[in-house]
């Protein structure tokens, strides 16, 4: 994945990005800097929800530029890490939600391809069941999910990013992974 966000983040694309935008707001200092901290984090969230580096993208770009179209809000500046990694799985968790409506309304053919599809396939429609079931939980319990199982962070270190106790993240991690499966069982 590394060589997937070094692809995507070279500083030709990086200058373009923020030349294209100076002439709609002008690029703060401070943005400029949350930017070359976090677009990262941003990008890699949103890989690892959507699976998909075309769907990563334009979440990442989608953030930062809502952040360059208003004031910046006070839980940015509080702890932009944070906050830009629940902005990161919110929208990722809205595109997946997004996507399967548009399959559900208008794309026959997706579900024949699932039908039919390989064993190769198998993985691959494991993750989107997955990351379907993690979309219908409350953007809370997805965003703990994901900090645990995909980024692998502790516990401790889950409180400490979303400022919440130990024991309800410990509480919430549970109940959340219950209703997962509840979810994927049900989807099968």
């Amino acid at each position: 994945m590394d060589a997937i966000v070094a692809g995507y983040y070279s500083e030709e694309h990086m200058s373009t990005i923020t030349m294209s935008n100076v002439t709609r707001a002008p690029l703060t200092e401070e943005l400029d800097r949350i930017f070359r901290e976090h677009h990262l984090l941003v990008f890699r969230t949103a890989f690892c929800v959507t699976g998909s580096r075309e769907d990563a993208q334009d979440i990442a770009q989608t953030i930062f530029l809502r952040l360059l179209q208003r004031e910046f809000p006070p839980d940015l500046k509080k702890n932009p890490k944070a906050y830009l990694y629940r902005a990161a799985v919110n929208l990722s968790l809205n595109t997946i939600r997004s996507r399967r409506r548009h399959i559900q309304v208008n794309d026959v053919e997706s579900f024949e391809k699932v039908a039919t599809s390989s064993e190769s396939d198998a993985a691959e429609e494991l993750h989107k069941r997955l990351y379907e079931a993690i979309a219908e939980l409350d953007p809370e319990a997805g965003q703990i999910l994901v900090l645990r199982y995909v980024h692998s962070y502790s516990i401790a270190d889950i409180a400490k990013l979303l400022g919440k106790s130990y024991s309800l993240i410990t509480v919430r991690l549970f109940r959340s992974r219950t209703r997962l499966k509840q979810l994927i069982r049900a989807s099968s």
